[in-house]
């Protein structure tokens, strides 16, 4: 009673007190209390007490729902018919109470199914159960109803702490007596004022997608009352959820499905299309409209395989669809673009021929399907294109508001992208370019005529440019005539920069594109000189003519240096951004890489003129000064370093510019170590310099390592790891380089394993772990002869198995693969003349490794990284085999009896014992991912197993 009142006090507190600290106390003190073993007497007594007010009730429903679903294995074996006859009480009560009470306490008695067998639960199971309740006590019909609503829904509910194979089990014991249910329903319709209650629960059964034959459903009375409702004036929204579940039900074996329950589908199709008329119905509600256009979408959705082999009777359903998205609402009209795309799929997917004997065959038929959908496709992009275009007040437009016209124009896009695959490019270009032909007639004469529909169809015609031809000479050339004629608004502004960008590659194979680049590239200057979204859209532009127009601007190289100068010094009459100039350093750099060497070596030394002077600036004011300043003043022009080594493909002339410009960056180095800003941008243009040099750097290289070995002893930078990560994939290979590499990389683990001694550290430095085992990564794969023999890899090792349970992903899995490169170091050709030094340091190391896995496997690590740990397991296994397998039976015979069963145990270790032989890993993922299931399924049983396997208190020095 005492613990009552203080459950009471603190809701009440949590509710009303009007102190947020007092309410906060209040709310962990109820969320400890739900996880105590006296929640489930305190819950049950408070809901059965008439003087508890409604607060109280939510909150003891919800309790007792929750410590059913995960807490129900707290409980002694006899105490199931105790609290079955206590909830079965408390639905009778709360039958016509608060809605969310009633709810709460029916998912309770359905989660309390899912775990008790029906031999168990008695009278037959649930379902049997529940109709002689409800024969017994009519007057609690609409109570039991919500129960037999929720029933199927459970099957689903992963918060439910049961076993994966009860829950299998479950779903067969509903499935069997799914004509029980559907007799239940079919007595309750008899009762008017409870159809929308029946037909909810029907709906709810259906989607178990098993268990009545189509046949039978196809006369069945709740599915002809739900048909019914579909002709009354006010569109019932239980009937629409039985229709649409019964179209899903009808498809849910494919084709297969779909021929086997024909008789259902011959009665629910017919009475859908009678709707179609409904919606072009002004006088009609909104909401009604929604649902039949919902239910056309749902039928196009599934019967779409059918549909795309063209019978006559289909096309009704592809003109219905044509109508829903001509509707004037876009969250209508969108309701038929997965059809769409679908459909598309279906038709131009070689696997949709597959019945048919050779080419000449599937070629013939995929032509007739293509033909019979081509107007269907015409009709839907001229539905769909007014849809990109700016609305009047875009101005005034919210942030959210926005953000949602620029979803709708993508999702607009990948329409038109469908219909350009079916259609074909060009004749979907042809379309468009009407479209574009009527926005502008007469914008010579009326500089004010609206922009927006030119746009729209520019837009539009951007879209689709993967699918136009490069050859093309129809109305490309038309289309690129007119762009200088437009207004220069900028948001049309922008749209034909993008346009332009997105066409570079018919501009380099189109007869006429020489004599077109000239207008093309001045409207690119004047975009760049507009406003900030226009110049990123026009530099992103220049970069894609550049790329790909790059031999044919050879000669142009004076004016574009023009463009790139004005653009990385930042004069004011350009407004490209910082980020956005990227562009242009990377357009150049590809147009340079087509000069010959001396050229390039000149044009490289002019791309790097306008980058070098701020930087040289920044370092002759003194190290003082330099150490001061932000780092963006920086970075912004070591970052256009990174571009030009990256896109400057000639490797002779970028070791020279690095040698030359290596004085600077030590310096930056030097008098910088300490940001690790700076240092990721000036790592990052290392890595570039030394990627595309490769072994021209000479010199260079040896000082970069050098420095960077130097500094990480001081600083412990992770991009140091990750630079040397590069050096190690170019250059661990050569003989020439094995000393100073090995010099690197033993002092690189030597210094992060003196850092990395706890887990602790791990928490707060995981980006060093992370880049430190995805460079011992590479190293196996690129230098084994300098990383197996060395003194760092036991150390490395057994740093691992301290890291293995950090919680920031990425260096959880970077330690995971590295252990699983370790393991199957046989499987790589270099590696496997090291096997034996492998195997003096893993086996000593073996059954502590396996029980980190496994408690990593069944709750240490989260549930997002199992099946990484999966693989590293079983790579372990296929690694020791036999010796494996013992360390694993060791550390899973810890596991109490209370987590898992004997069967479920073995079942582990089968799965294991079949990996450790040499069987197909693949197979034995769903065994390992059930385990893990199993030992995480509740907090008290996954904290049970973690105190069995203590993977952070293990002796982690070598062990026997």
């Amino acid at each position: 009673m005492d613990l009552q009142n203080t459950v009471k006090e603190a809701l009440n507190a949590l509710y009303h007190h009007p102190d947020d600290a007092v309410r906060m106390q209040a709310d962990r003190y109820l969320q400890d209390f739900q996880r105590t073993l006296d929640a489930w007497q305190v819950a049950d007594n408070l809901l059965h007490d008439s003087s508890s007010n409604l607060e109280t009730l939510i909150f003891c429903s919800q309790t007792l729902r929750s410590k059913v679903q995960r807490d129900f294995e707290e409980l002694p074996s006899t105490a199931f018919r105790p609290l079955r006859d206590s909830l079965n009480n408390l639905l009778k009560k709360f039958h016509k109470g608060h809605p969310k009470v009633r709810t709460q306490i029916s998912i309770a008695v359905a989660a309390l199914a899912v775990h008790v067998p029906a031999e168990d639960w008695g009278d037959g199971g649930i379902v049997k159960w529940l109709r002689d309740e409800m024969d017994s006590h009519p007057e609690y019909i609409p109570g039991f109803l919500e129960l037999l609503t929720v029933l199927p829904e459970e099957v689903l509910n992963y918060k439910i702490a049961a076993r994966p194979e009860r829950r299998r089990q479950f779903e067969k014991e509903l499935t069997s007596q799914m004509e029980i249910a559907l007799n239940i329903l079919t007595a309750c319709l008899a009762i008017s004022e409870l159809k929308e209650q029946v037909l909810e629960a029907f709906a709810s059964w259906l989607r178990l997608k098993h268990g009545i034959p189509g046949s039978v459903l196809s006369t069945h009375p709740l599915v002809l009352t739900a048909l019914s409702s579909l002709n009354s004036e006010f569109l019932s929204e239980a009937s629409v959820n039985v229709i649409s579940e019964l179209i899903h039900y009808t498809a849910a074996g494919g084709v297969d499905g779909v021929s086997a329950n024909m008789p259902l589908i011959q009665v629910i199709v017919p009475k859908v299309m009678n709707l179609k008329t409904q919606l072009s119905d002004s006088t009609k509600d909104e909401e009604d409209v929604k649902a039949i256009a919902r239910l056309f979408a749902d039928m196009g959705d599934s019967y779409v395989e059918l549909i795309a082999t063209g019978p006559n009777e289909s096309m009704l359903i592809v003109h219905a669809l044509l109508e829903v998205a001509s509707h004037p609402e876009y969250d209508i009209a969108s309701m038929t673009f997965n059809f769409w795309h679908s459909l598309q799929l279906n038709l131009t997917r070689r696997e949709s021929y597959i019945q048919y004997v050779n080419e000449a065959s599937i070629e013939a038929e995929r032509n007739r399907r293509l033909l019979v959908f081509c107007p269907a496709y015409e009709s839907l992009v001229s539905l769909v294109s007014f849809r990109v275009q700016y609305p009047e007040d875009y101005q005034d437009l919210s942030y959210e508001d926005l953000k949602e016209f620029k979803q709708t124009k993508y999702a607009v896009a990948d329409v038109l992208t469908d219909a350009a695959s079916v259609l074909g490019g060009d004749a979907t270009l042809r379309i468009l370019y009407m479209k574009l032909l009527e926005a502008v007639s007469g914008h010579g004469n009326n500089e004010h005529k609206d922009w927006r529909p030119a746009e729209a169809a520019l837009f539009c015609i951007r879209a689709i440019s993967n699918y136009v031809s490069v050859v093309e000479a129809e109305v490309m050339p038309q289309i690129m005539a007119l762009l200088p004629k437009l207004p220069l608004q900028p948001q049309l502004l922008q749209t034909v920069c993008l346009t332009i960008g997105a066409y570079s590659k018919w501009l380099d194979s189109a007869s006429c594109g020489v004599s077109i680049l000239p207008s093309v590239l001045d409207i690119l200057m004047k975009g760049m000189g507009t406003s900030e979204e226009c110049a990123a859209a026009a530099a992103l532009a220049f970069r894609h003519i550049c790329d790909d127009c790059r031999k044919k601007l050879c000669g142009c190289l004076e004016g574009l240096f023009h463009i790139y100068n004005r653009t990385v010094n930042g004069e004011d009459s350009f407004k490209v951004p910082a980020e956005d100039s990227l562009h242009l350093v990377e357009a150049l750099s590809v147009v340079v890489t087509e000069l010959p060497p001396d050229d390039a070596k000149r044009a490289l030394e002019a791309l790097c003129i306008p980058i070098i002077s701020p930087l040289q600036e920044a370092i002759n004011q003194g190290p003082e000064i330099l150490s001061k300043r932000p780092s963006r003043q920086l970075t912004i022009h070591i970052d256009r370093f990174a571009y030009i080594f990256r896109y400057v493909n000639h490797p002779e002339v970028v070791a020279d510019a690095i040698q030359r410009l290596w004085p600077i960056f030590k310096a930056i180095f030097d008098l910088r170590a300490w940001d690790m800003r700076t240092m990721e941008s000036l790592c990052r243009a290392c890595k570039y310099a030394v990627r595309t040099s490769g072994r021209f750097m000479g010199v260079t290289i040896g000082a970069m390592l050098e420095e960077i070995q130097s500094l990480y002893r001081q600083h412990h930078q992770p991009c140091f790891l990750y630079l040397s990560s590069e050096v190690i994939k170019i250059f661990g290979s050569d003989p020439s380089c094995a000393d100073y590499l090995k010099n690197l990389i033993e002092a690189l683990f030597q210094h992060t394993t003196r850092l990395l001694t706890n887990i602790q550290e791990f928490t707060a430095r995981p980006d060093i772990a992370d880049d430190c085992f995805l460079l011992a990564s590479r190293c196996i794969r690129y230098c084994p002869q300098l990383f197996i023999p060395s003194s760092v890899l036991p150390s490395l090792v057994d740093c691992s198995m301290i890291g293995i349970t950090v919680q920031h992903r990425e260096a959880s899995k970077s330690i995971l693969h590295f252990l699983a490169d370790i393991f199957d170091l046989a499987n790589s050709a270099l590696g496997e003349q090291f096997i034996p030094i492998r195997d003096g340091v893993i086996i000593p190391r073996g059954a502590s490794i396996t029980r980190i896995l496994v408690a990593s496997l069944t709750g240490a690590l989260p549930k997002s990284r199992v099946d990484v740990v999966s693989y590293t397991l079983l790579a372990l296994m296929r690694a020791y085999g036999s010796r494996a397998l013992e360390w694993a039976k060791e550390c899973v015979l810890l596991i109490p009896s209370t987590a898992i069963t004997d069967v479920e145990r073995s079942r582990f270790l089968s799965a294991l014992s079949d990996a450790a032989s040499g069987g197909d890993t693949n197979g034995l993922i769903v065994p390992v991912e059930e385990f893990s299931d199993v030992c995480r399924r509740n907090r008290a049983v996954q904290e049970i197993v973690q105190e069995a396997l203590r993977p952070l208190e293990l002796n982690l020095g070598i062990v026997s």
